[in-house]
Protein backbone atom coordinates (compact mmCIF):
# COMPACT_ATOMS: atom_id res chain seq x y z
CA UNK A 1 0.00 0.00 0.00
CA UNK A 2 1.57 3.38 -0.96
CA UNK A 3 0.32 6.15 0.22
CA UNK A 4 0.14 10.44 -1.22
CA UNK A 5 -0.46 13.72 -0.48
CA UNK A 6 -0.84 15.52 2.92
CA UNK A 7 -1.47 12.90 5.57
CA UNK A 8 -2.07 13.90 9.15
CA UNK A 9 0.97 12.97 11.25
CA UNK A 10 -1.56 10.25 13.42
CA UNK A 11 -3.86 9.21 11.01
CA UNK A 12 -4.38 5.29 10.39
CA UNK A 13 -7.11 4.10 8.57
CA UNK A 14 -6.58 0.73 10.67
CA UNK A 15 -8.27 2.56 13.49
CA UNK A 16 -11.64 2.31 11.71
CA UNK A 17 -10.71 -1.34 10.34
CA UNK A 18 -9.53 -0.59 6.68
CA UNK A 19 -6.26 -2.32 5.79
CA UNK A 20 -4.30 -4.06 3.14
CA UNK A 21 -5.74 -1.19 0.59
CA UNK A 22 -3.62 -0.07 -2.59
CA UNK A 23 -3.14 3.20 -2.90
CA UNK A 24 -4.39 6.06 -0.80
CA UNK A 25 -4.30 9.37 -1.67
CA UNK A 26 -4.34 11.89 1.40
CA UNK A 27 -6.51 15.06 0.85
CA UNK A 28 -5.53 15.65 -2.86
CA UNK A 29 -6.33 19.34 -4.54
CA UNK A 30 -9.20 19.72 -6.52
CA UNK A 31 -7.20 19.71 -9.90
CA UNK A 32 -5.53 16.47 -8.69
CA UNK A 33 -8.80 14.84 -7.42
CA UNK A 34 -10.39 15.89 -11.36
CA UNK A 35 -7.07 14.51 -13.30
CA UNK A 36 -7.49 11.40 -11.57
CA UNK A 37 -10.94 11.38 -11.96
CA UNK A 38 -10.86 12.15 -16.19
CA UNK A 39 -7.55 9.58 -16.05
CA UNK A 40 -10.06 6.70 -14.81
CA UNK A 41 -12.29 6.96 -17.50
CA UNK A 42 -15.30 8.27 -14.53
CA UNK A 43 -15.23 12.07 -16.11
CA UNK A 44 -15.13 14.89 -18.53
CA UNK A 45 -14.99 18.50 -18.31
CA UNK A 46 -17.44 20.48 -19.41
CA UNK A 47 -16.82 23.67 -21.76
CA UNK A 48 -17.26 25.96 -18.65
CA UNK A 49 -14.31 24.12 -16.77
CA UNK A 50 -16.51 22.05 -14.21
CA UNK A 51 -15.90 18.32 -13.46
CA UNK A 52 -19.00 16.29 -15.28
CA UNK A 53 -19.50 12.87 -14.31
CA UNK A 54 -22.38 10.24 -13.68
CA UNK A 55 -23.80 8.55 -10.59
CA UNK A 56 -25.29 5.87 -12.60
CA UNK A 57 -27.93 3.82 -11.36
CA UNK A 58 -29.36 6.36 -8.22
CA UNK A 59 -29.84 9.90 -9.05
CA UNK A 60 -31.15 10.52 -5.67
CA UNK A 61 -31.38 9.45 -2.45
CA UNK A 62 -32.84 6.56 -1.26
CA UNK A 63 -35.00 7.06 1.72
CA UNK A 64 -35.94 3.25 2.28
CA UNK A 65 -32.57 2.12 2.20
CA UNK A 66 -31.33 4.50 4.91
CA UNK A 67 -30.55 2.83 8.11
CA UNK A 68 -30.12 3.82 11.83
CA UNK A 69 -28.07 1.46 14.64
CA UNK A 70 -30.43 1.00 17.45
CA UNK A 71 -28.53 0.55 20.82
CA UNK A 72 -28.54 1.95 24.05
CA UNK A 73 -27.44 5.26 23.07
CA UNK A 74 -29.95 5.77 20.57
CA UNK A 75 -32.84 3.60 21.53
CA UNK A 76 -34.62 6.00 23.74
CA UNK A 77 -33.87 9.23 21.68
CA UNK A 78 -34.13 8.19 17.75
CA UNK A 79 -37.51 8.74 16.40
CA UNK A 80 -37.98 5.56 14.81
CA UNK A 81 -40.24 4.51 11.78
CA UNK A 82 -40.49 5.16 8.31
CA UNK A 83 -37.88 8.03 8.54
CA UNK A 84 -34.89 6.54 10.61
CA UNK A 85 -35.20 2.15 10.03
CA UNK A 86 -33.47 0.60 13.00
CA UNK A 87 -30.33 -1.56 12.68
CA UNK A 88 -29.08 -3.76 15.00
CA UNK A 89 -25.12 -3.37 16.19
CA UNK A 90 -24.15 -6.71 14.97
CA UNK A 91 -25.50 -6.18 11.58
CA UNK A 92 -23.48 -2.99 11.33
CA UNK A 93 -20.63 -4.81 12.43
CA UNK A 94 -20.95 -7.63 9.62
CA UNK A 95 -21.42 -4.57 6.96
CA UNK A 96 -18.60 -2.93 7.78
CA UNK A 97 -16.23 -6.06 7.77
CA UNK A 98 -17.32 -6.79 4.31
CA UNK A 99 -17.14 -3.19 2.87
CA UNK A 100 -13.27 -3.64 4.54
CA UNK A 101 -12.85 -6.81 2.65
CA UNK A 102 -14.09 -5.37 -0.57
CA UNK A 103 -11.65 -2.45 0.01
CA UNK A 104 -8.77 -4.16 0.17
CA UNK A 105 -6.48 -3.67 -2.87
CA UNK A 106 -8.58 -1.20 -3.66
CA UNK A 107 -7.11 2.45 -4.14
CA UNK A 108 -9.12 4.78 -1.59
CA UNK A 109 -8.99 9.09 -1.71
CA UNK A 110 -9.19 10.27 2.14
CA UNK A 111 -10.77 13.86 2.43
CA UNK A 112 -10.30 15.56 6.23
CA UNK A 113 -12.91 18.11 6.68
CA UNK A 114 -15.68 19.87 9.34
CA UNK A 115 -18.81 20.48 9.24
CA UNK A 116 -20.20 23.93 11.66
CA UNK A 117 -18.66 27.31 10.65
CA UNK A 118 -19.53 28.20 14.60
CA UNK A 119 -16.19 27.47 16.17
CA UNK A 120 -17.60 26.15 19.19
CA UNK A 121 -19.67 23.66 17.03
CA UNK A 122 -16.92 22.55 14.68
CA UNK A 123 -17.26 18.68 14.04
CA UNK A 124 -13.92 16.94 12.46
CA UNK A 125 -14.93 14.31 9.72
CA UNK A 126 -12.96 11.96 7.45
CA UNK A 127 -14.29 10.76 3.92
CA UNK A 128 -12.69 7.58 3.05
CA UNK A 129 -14.37 7.18 -1.02
CA UNK A 130 -13.58 4.73 -3.74
CA UNK A 131 -14.24 7.43 -6.20
CA UNK A 132 -11.99 10.16 -6.57
CA UNK A 133 -14.86 12.58 -7.27
CA UNK A 134 -16.39 11.39 -4.40
CA UNK A 135 -13.43 12.99 -2.28
CA UNK A 136 -14.10 15.79 -4.62
CA UNK A 137 -17.80 16.11 -3.25
CA UNK A 138 -16.54 16.14 -0.07
CA UNK A 139 -13.89 19.04 -0.69
CA UNK A 140 -16.78 20.99 -2.19
CA UNK A 141 -19.41 20.56 0.31
CA UNK A 142 -17.61 20.41 3.69
CA UNK A 143 -15.85 23.08 5.57
CA UNK A 144 -11.83 22.84 4.91
CA UNK A 145 -9.24 22.52 7.00
CA UNK A 146 -5.89 24.71 6.57
CA UNK A 147 -2.49 22.81 5.50
CA UNK A 148 -1.16 23.71 8.80
CA UNK A 149 -4.40 22.08 10.75
CA UNK A 150 -4.33 19.39 8.57
CA UNK A 151 -1.16 18.08 10.11
CA UNK A 152 -2.46 17.45 13.20
CA UNK A 153 -6.17 16.47 12.04
CA UNK A 154 -8.10 14.05 13.99
CA UNK A 155 -11.31 12.93 13.25
CA UNK A 156 -14.53 12.27 15.69
CA UNK A 157 -16.54 11.06 12.95
CA UNK A 158 -15.77 8.72 9.75
CA UNK A 159 -17.28 7.89 6.61
CA UNK A 160 -16.69 5.26 3.91
CA UNK A 161 -18.21 5.80 0.87
CA UNK A 162 -17.90 2.43 -1.81
CA UNK A 163 -20.15 2.63 -4.46
CA UNK A 164 -19.04 -0.50 -5.56
CA UNK A 165 -19.80 -2.17 -2.75
CA UNK A 166 -23.31 -4.06 -3.47
CA UNK A 167 -25.06 -5.61 -0.03
CA UNK A 168 -26.52 -8.70 -0.29
CA UNK A 169 -29.78 -8.23 1.16
CA UNK A 170 -30.17 -11.97 3.02
CA UNK A 171 -26.64 -11.51 4.19
CA UNK A 172 -26.26 -8.16 5.27
CA UNK A 173 -30.09 -7.26 6.34
CA UNK A 174 -30.61 -4.59 3.81
CA UNK A 175 -33.31 -4.20 1.57
CA UNK A 176 -31.70 -3.87 -1.09
CA UNK A 177 -28.15 -3.46 -2.86
CA UNK A 178 -27.77 -0.07 -1.84
CA UNK A 179 -27.56 1.27 1.62
CA UNK A 180 -26.64 4.03 4.05
CA UNK A 181 -26.41 3.69 7.65
CA UNK A 182 -25.26 5.55 10.70
CA UNK A 183 -23.97 4.54 14.02
CA UNK A 184 -23.88 6.91 16.57
CA UNK A 185 -21.90 4.99 18.97
CA UNK A 186 -19.02 4.21 17.11
CA UNK A 187 -19.08 7.62 15.17
CA UNK A 188 -18.95 6.34 11.88
CA UNK A 189 -21.84 6.16 8.39
CA UNK A 190 -21.30 3.49 5.98
CA UNK A 191 -22.28 4.26 2.02
CA UNK A 192 -22.61 1.56 -0.44
CA UNK A 193 -23.97 0.54 -3.97
CA UNK A 194 -24.85 4.14 -4.95
CA UNK A 195 -22.87 6.84 -5.77
CA UNK A 196 -25.24 9.77 -5.35
CA UNK A 197 -23.45 12.21 -3.31
CA UNK A 198 -25.88 13.47 -1.58
CA UNK A 199 -25.82 10.52 0.73
CA UNK A 200 -22.41 11.95 2.08
CA UNK A 201 -24.06 14.95 2.53
CA UNK A 202 -27.56 13.92 4.36
CA UNK A 203 -25.38 11.70 6.04
CA UNK A 204 -23.32 14.32 8.14
CA UNK A 205 -26.18 16.45 8.26
CA UNK A 206 -28.25 13.97 10.17
CA UNK A 207 -25.92 13.20 12.53
CA UNK A 208 -25.69 16.86 13.31
CA UNK A 209 -29.30 17.37 14.07
CA UNK A 210 -28.80 14.51 16.31
CA UNK A 211 -25.66 15.87 18.54
CA UNK A 212 -26.28 19.60 18.35
CA UNK A 213 -30.48 19.94 19.63
CA UNK A 214 -29.57 17.46 22.46
CA UNK A 215 -26.00 18.31 23.32
CA UNK A 216 -25.96 21.98 22.44
CA UNK A 217 -29.13 23.37 22.36
CA UNK A 218 -29.31 24.43 18.71
CA UNK A 219 -31.60 24.59 16.58
CA UNK A 220 -30.69 22.59 13.53
CA UNK A 221 -32.38 23.80 10.13
CA UNK A 222 -32.91 22.60 6.31
CA UNK A 223 -32.87 26.42 5.26
CA UNK A 224 -30.55 28.42 3.21
CA UNK A 225 -29.51 32.04 5.18
CA UNK A 226 -28.45 34.92 3.82
CA UNK A 227 -27.13 38.55 5.59
CA UNK A 228 -27.71 42.52 4.28
CA UNK A 229 -25.44 45.40 4.63
CA UNK A 230 -27.00 46.20 7.93
CA UNK A 231 -26.27 42.98 9.36
CA UNK A 232 -29.74 41.62 9.19
CA UNK A 233 -29.89 37.66 8.68
CA UNK A 234 -32.40 36.15 6.88
CA UNK A 235 -33.46 32.59 6.66
CA UNK A 236 -34.93 30.82 3.82
CA UNK A 237 -36.81 27.14 4.81
CA UNK A 238 -38.11 25.01 2.15
CA UNK A 239 -37.85 21.23 0.52
CA UNK A 240 -35.78 20.86 -2.77
CA UNK A 241 -36.69 22.62 -5.29
CA UNK A 242 -38.86 25.03 -3.58
CA UNK A 243 -36.39 27.77 -4.27
CA UNK A 244 -33.70 27.94 -1.09
CA UNK A 245 -30.32 28.08 -3.34
CA UNK A 246 -32.11 30.56 -6.18
CA UNK A 247 -33.75 32.84 -3.50
CA UNK A 248 -31.07 33.01 -0.96
CA UNK A 249 -28.15 33.54 -3.74
CA UNK A 250 -28.56 37.12 -3.96
CA UNK A 251 -26.08 40.02 -4.75
CA UNK A 252 -27.54 42.65 -2.80
CA UNK A 253 -26.68 40.09 0.07
CA UNK A 254 -23.95 38.05 1.48
CA UNK A 255 -24.67 34.13 1.14
CA UNK A 256 -24.53 32.48 4.56
CA UNK A 257 -25.41 29.11 3.28
CA UNK A 258 -27.43 27.42 0.92
CA UNK A 259 -29.30 24.39 2.24
CA UNK A 260 -27.66 23.67 6.12
CA UNK A 261 -27.21 25.59 9.23
CA UNK A 262 -27.87 25.51 13.24
CA UNK A 263 -29.17 28.85 15.12
CA UNK A 264 -27.29 29.12 18.61
CA UNK A 265 -26.52 31.51 21.04
CA UNK A 266 -24.80 33.69 18.93
CA UNK A 267 -27.10 33.60 15.56
CA UNK A 268 -27.03 31.53 12.76
CA UNK A 269 -24.46 29.60 11.32
CA UNK A 270 -23.38 27.35 8.60
CA UNK A 271 -22.93 23.63 8.21
CA UNK A 272 -21.27 23.10 5.41
CA UNK A 273 -18.42 25.18 2.97
CA UNK A 274 -20.31 24.55 -0.37
CA UNK A 275 -23.57 24.39 -2.27
CA UNK A 276 -25.23 21.31 -3.75
CA UNK A 277 -27.52 23.31 -6.32
CA UNK A 278 -30.19 21.91 -8.40
CA UNK A 279 -29.16 22.82 -11.64
CA UNK A 280 -32.10 21.78 -14.37
CA UNK A 281 -33.13 24.67 -16.10
CA UNK A 282 -30.33 26.24 -15.15
CA UNK A 283 -29.69 29.73 -17.07
CA UNK A 284 -27.16 32.79 -16.56
CA UNK A 285 -29.99 35.01 -16.98
CA UNK A 286 -32.59 33.84 -14.13
CA UNK A 287 -29.59 32.39 -11.57
CA UNK A 288 -26.20 33.95 -12.68
CA UNK A 289 -24.79 33.28 -9.02
CA UNK A 290 -25.37 29.77 -9.60
CA UNK A 291 -24.36 29.89 -13.44
CA UNK A 292 -21.09 32.00 -12.96
CA UNK A 293 -20.25 28.98 -10.01
CA UNK A 294 -20.27 26.13 -12.15
CA UNK A 295 -16.77 26.04 -13.23
CA UNK A 296 -13.24 24.52 -12.34
CA UNK A 297 -13.62 22.65 -9.32
CA UNK A 298 -17.47 21.88 -9.09
CA UNK A 299 -18.92 18.96 -9.97
CA UNK A 300 -21.86 18.58 -12.31
CA UNK A 301 -23.71 15.38 -11.63
CA UNK A 302 -26.24 13.25 -14.41
CA UNK A 303 -26.31 16.58 -17.11
CA UNK A 304 -26.21 16.02 -20.29
CA UNK A 305 -24.52 17.77 -23.48
CA UNK A 306 -26.15 19.39 -26.50
CA UNK A 307 -26.36 17.50 -29.73
CA UNK A 308 -23.05 17.18 -31.41
CA UNK A 309 -21.27 18.30 -28.32
CA UNK A 310 -19.32 16.81 -25.92
CA UNK A 311 -18.71 19.43 -23.38
CA UNK A 312 -21.64 22.28 -23.80
CA UNK A 313 -24.68 21.18 -21.18
CA UNK A 314 -27.91 21.17 -21.82
CA UNK A 315 -29.47 22.09 -18.90
CA UNK A 316 -32.82 21.86 -20.02
CA UNK A 317 -32.46 17.95 -20.38
CA UNK A 318 -34.26 16.06 -17.73
CA UNK A 319 -32.99 12.78 -19.67
CA UNK A 320 -31.42 11.13 -17.34
CA UNK A 321 -32.99 12.83 -14.37
CA UNK A 322 -34.82 15.69 -12.88
CA UNK A 323 -32.16 16.28 -10.18
CA UNK A 324 -29.22 17.63 -12.21
CA UNK A 325 -27.31 19.08 -9.33
CA UNK A 326 -23.85 20.99 -8.96
CA UNK A 327 -21.34 21.39 -5.92
CA UNK A 328 -19.52 24.26 -5.80
CA UNK A 329 -17.15 25.63 -2.76
CA UNK A 330 -18.43 28.80 -1.19
CA UNK A 331 -15.90 30.35 -2.85
CA UNK A 332 -17.38 30.35 -6.25
CA UNK A 333 -20.32 32.65 -4.67
CA UNK A 334 -18.77 35.77 -5.04
CA UNK A 335 -20.81 37.69 -2.16
CA UNK A 336 -20.36 35.34 0.30
CA UNK A 337 -19.94 35.95 4.00
CA UNK A 338 -16.74 35.12 5.73
CA UNK A 339 -17.06 33.23 8.06
CA UNK A 340 -20.12 31.60 6.97
CA UNK A 341 -22.16 33.00 10.33
CA UNK A 342 -25.04 35.53 10.89
CA UNK A 343 -26.96 36.93 13.56
CA UNK A 344 -30.42 36.27 14.80
CA UNK A 345 -32.84 36.23 12.15
CA UNK A 346 -34.80 39.60 11.69
CA UNK A 347 -37.18 37.11 8.79
CA UNK A 348 -37.76 33.72 8.47
CA UNK A 349 -38.96 32.21 4.67
CA UNK A 350 -41.17 29.31 4.44
CA UNK A 351 -40.90 28.48 1.20
CA UNK A 352 -43.44 26.32 -0.42
CA UNK A 353 -43.97 25.26 -4.64
CA UNK A 354 -47.90 24.83 -4.72
CA UNK A 355 -48.71 23.29 -7.47
CA UNK A 356 -52.23 23.72 -6.63
CA UNK A 357 -51.89 27.09 -7.49
CA UNK A 358 -54.13 27.94 -4.02
CA UNK A 359 -51.68 29.46 -2.03
CA UNK A 360 -50.90 33.38 -1.85
CA UNK A 361 -47.25 34.33 -3.29
CA UNK A 362 -46.36 35.88 0.23
CA UNK A 363 -48.30 36.29 3.44
CA UNK A 364 -47.53 36.88 6.91
CA UNK A 365 -47.54 34.06 9.12
CA UNK A 366 -48.83 34.23 13.49
CA UNK A 367 -46.40 32.39 15.34
CA UNK A 368 -48.79 29.86 15.76
CA UNK A 369 -49.30 29.63 12.26
CA UNK A 370 -45.76 29.55 11.67
CA UNK A 371 -45.36 26.54 14.17
CA UNK A 372 -48.10 24.50 12.40
CA UNK A 373 -46.63 25.53 8.75
CA UNK A 374 -43.37 24.10 10.41
CA UNK A 375 -44.81 21.02 11.28
CA UNK A 376 -46.59 20.84 8.49
CA UNK A 377 -43.36 21.16 6.08
CA UNK A 378 -45.46 21.40 2.87
CA UNK A 379 -45.07 21.45 -0.89
CA UNK A 380 -46.48 20.23 -4.09
CA UNK A 381 -44.58 17.77 -6.66
CA UNK A 382 -45.90 18.02 -10.72
CA UNK A 383 -46.34 16.26 -13.39
CA UNK A 384 -43.61 15.29 -14.95
CA UNK A 385 -41.20 14.96 -12.19
CA UNK A 386 -41.62 10.80 -11.56
CA UNK A 387 -42.73 8.25 -13.60
CA UNK A 388 -46.73 7.84 -12.73
CA UNK A 389 -47.41 11.39 -11.90
CA UNK A 390 -49.94 13.09 -14.06
CA UNK A 391 -51.55 15.40 -11.59
CA UNK A 392 -50.14 17.93 -8.57
CA UNK A 393 -48.76 15.14 -5.53
CA UNK A 394 -49.07 16.77 -2.19
CA UNK A 395 -46.00 16.46 -0.45
CA UNK A 396 -45.45 17.09 4.18
CA UNK A 397 -42.59 16.83 5.52
CA UNK A 398 -42.15 17.66 9.28
CA UNK A 399 -39.56 20.81 9.59
CA UNK A 400 -38.91 21.22 5.78
CA UNK A 401 -36.30 18.25 6.20
CA UNK A 402 -37.98 14.79 7.65
CA UNK A 403 -35.90 12.42 6.13
CA UNK A 404 -32.71 13.82 8.14
CA UNK A 405 -34.54 13.95 11.49
CA UNK A 406 -33.30 11.84 13.70
CA UNK A 407 -35.13 13.06 16.78
CA UNK A 408 -38.98 13.40 16.69
CA UNK A 409 -39.95 16.75 14.94
CA UNK A 410 -41.69 18.55 18.11
CA UNK A 411 -38.31 18.86 19.57
CA UNK A 412 -36.94 21.16 16.53
CA UNK A 413 -40.47 22.75 16.13
CA UNK A 414 -40.81 23.68 20.06
CA UNK A 415 -36.88 25.19 19.84
CA UNK A 416 -37.95 27.17 16.37
CA UNK A 417 -41.14 28.73 18.69
CA UNK A 418 -38.75 29.42 21.46
CA UNK A 419 -36.57 31.63 19.62
CA UNK A 420 -38.47 33.10 17.13
CA UNK A 421 -40.31 34.72 20.31
CA UNK A 422 -36.92 35.41 21.68
CA UNK A 423 -36.03 37.50 19.11
CA UNK A 424 -39.18 38.82 17.51
CA UNK A 425 -38.78 37.32 14.16
CA UNK A 426 -40.94 37.80 11.29
CA UNK A 427 -42.05 34.56 9.51
CA UNK A 428 -42.97 35.03 5.74
CA UNK A 429 -44.96 31.89 3.90
CA UNK A 430 -43.74 32.43 0.44
CA UNK A 431 -45.46 30.43 -2.54
CA UNK A 432 -42.82 29.87 -5.58
CA UNK A 433 -45.35 27.30 -7.10
CA UNK A 434 -48.21 28.21 -9.23
CA UNK A 435 -51.20 30.99 -9.49
CA UNK A 436 -54.19 31.55 -12.08
CA UNK A 437 -55.03 27.84 -12.11
CA UNK A 438 -53.29 24.59 -10.90
CA UNK A 439 -49.86 23.20 -12.95
CA UNK A 440 -50.85 22.35 -16.34
CA UNK A 441 -53.84 25.57 -16.22
CA UNK A 442 -51.97 28.15 -14.86
CA UNK A 443 -48.05 29.69 -14.57
CA UNK A 444 -45.07 29.52 -12.52
CA UNK A 445 -44.71 32.55 -10.56
CA UNK A 446 -42.40 35.04 -11.79
CA UNK A 447 -39.26 34.67 -10.17
CA UNK A 448 -38.67 38.83 -10.60
CA UNK A 449 -41.70 39.21 -8.47
CA UNK A 450 -40.78 36.61 -5.75
CA UNK A 451 -37.55 38.01 -5.23
CA UNK A 452 -39.39 41.47 -5.34
CA UNK A 453 -41.80 40.55 -2.17
CA UNK A 454 -38.68 39.05 -0.65
CA UNK A 455 -37.30 42.44 -1.04
CA UNK A 456 -39.71 44.00 0.47
CA UNK A 457 -40.18 41.84 3.53
CA UNK A 458 -36.62 42.27 4.36
CA UNK A 459 -36.69 46.11 4.51
CA UNK A 460 -39.92 46.39 6.10
CA UNK A 461 -41.89 47.74 3.53
CA UNK A 462 -44.46 45.03 3.70
CA UNK A 463 -44.97 46.29 7.61
CA UNK A 464 -46.47 49.86 5.61
CA UNK A 465 -49.09 47.71 3.73
CA UNK A 466 -52.55 46.59 4.46
CA UNK A 467 -53.56 43.16 4.80
CA UNK A 468 -56.31 40.67 4.22
CA UNK A 469 -57.27 37.13 5.65
CA UNK A 470 -56.97 33.99 3.91
CA UNK A 471 -60.58 32.83 4.34
CA UNK A 472 -59.82 29.27 4.33
CA UNK A 473 -55.88 29.15 5.77
CA UNK A 474 -56.12 32.14 7.42
CA UNK A 475 -52.60 33.89 6.25
CA UNK A 476 -52.51 37.58 6.58
CA UNK A 477 -52.09 38.68 2.61
CA UNK A 478 -50.81 41.98 1.82
CA UNK A 479 -52.98 44.03 -1.06
CA UNK A 480 -50.09 45.81 -1.82
CA UNK A 481 -46.47 45.38 -2.87
CA UNK A 482 -43.75 47.56 -4.61
CA UNK A 483 -43.28 46.20 -8.24
CA UNK A 484 -45.47 43.24 -7.93
CA UNK A 485 -49.08 43.78 -9.72
CA UNK A 486 -51.56 43.63 -6.87
CA UNK A 487 -53.94 41.20 -8.53
CA UNK A 488 -51.88 38.28 -8.28
CA UNK A 489 -51.41 39.02 -3.98
CA UNK A 490 -55.21 37.30 -3.32
CA UNK A 491 -54.58 33.82 -5.57
CA UNK A 492 -58.69 33.51 -6.09
CA UNK A 493 -58.41 36.99 -8.33
CA UNK A 494 -55.96 34.79 -10.59
CA UNK A 495 -58.93 31.83 -10.94
CA UNK A 496 -60.88 32.65 -13.79
CA UNK A 497 -63.56 30.26 -12.52
CA UNK A 498 -63.85 31.46 -8.18
CA UNK A 499 -65.79 28.52 -7.32
CA UNK A 500 -62.88 25.82 -8.98
CA UNK A 501 -60.50 28.13 -6.62
CA UNK A 502 -62.60 27.49 -3.69
CA UNK A 503 -63.08 23.48 -3.88
CA UNK A 504 -58.85 23.28 -4.69
CA UNK A 505 -58.46 25.86 -1.31
CA UNK A 506 -61.02 23.47 0.80
CA UNK A 507 -59.48 20.29 -0.65
CA UNK A 508 -56.07 20.97 0.15
CA UNK A 509 -57.31 22.05 3.68
CA UNK A 510 -58.46 19.10 4.26
CA UNK A 511 -55.28 17.74 3.40
CA UNK A 512 -52.97 19.33 5.80
CA UNK A 513 -56.04 18.72 8.22
CA UNK A 514 -55.37 15.50 7.84
CA UNK A 515 -51.26 15.36 7.77
CA UNK A 516 -51.94 17.13 10.90
CA UNK A 517 -53.64 14.38 12.90
CA UNK A 518 -49.89 12.92 13.79
CA UNK A 519 -48.96 15.59 15.73
CA UNK A 520 -52.22 16.39 17.18
CA UNK A 521 -52.46 14.99 20.88
CA UNK A 522 -49.06 17.18 21.43
CA UNK A 523 -49.87 20.94 19.84
CA UNK A 524 -50.07 23.98 21.63
CA UNK A 525 -54.22 25.49 21.24
CA UNK A 526 -51.89 28.44 19.78
CA UNK A 527 -50.77 25.87 17.17
CA UNK A 528 -54.08 23.89 16.52
CA UNK A 529 -56.11 27.38 16.18
CA UNK A 530 -53.42 28.29 13.28
CA UNK A 531 -54.90 25.30 11.04
CA UNK A 532 -56.43 25.82 8.31
CA UNK A 533 -60.32 26.21 8.03
CA UNK A 534 -61.02 23.91 5.05
CA UNK A 535 -65.51 23.87 4.72
CA UNK A 536 -65.00 20.00 4.14
CA UNK A 537 -63.19 18.85 7.33
CA UNK A 538 -60.62 15.83 6.38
Amino acid sequence: MNEFGLKPKNADLSKIGLSNMGDIYWNLEPAELVEHTIVNGQGVLADSGALAVDTGEFTGRSPKDKFCVKDATTESTVWWGDINIPMAPAVFERLRERMSAYLMGRDAYVQDAYACADPAFRLNLRLVAELPWGALFGNNMFLRPTKDELKGFSPEWNIICAPGFLADPKVDGTRQHNFAAVDFTRKMILIGGTAYTGEIKKGIFSVLNYILPQNHDVLSMHCSANIGKDGDTAVFFGLSGTGKTTLSADPQRQLIGDDEHGWGKNGVFNFEGGCYAKCIDLSREKEPEIWNAVRFGALLENVSFKENSQSEVDFSDSSKTENTRVSYPMEHIENHAVPSMGGHPKDIFFLTCDAYGVLPPISRLSPGQAMYWFLSGYTAKVAGTEAGITEPKTVFSACFGAPFLPLHPTKYADMLGKRMKEHDVHVWLVNTGWSGGAYGTGERMKLRHTRAMISAALHGELDKVEYAVHPVFGVSMPTSCPDVPAEILDPRNTWKDKHAYDAQADELASAFQENFNKYRDNASAEIIKAEPAARVKA
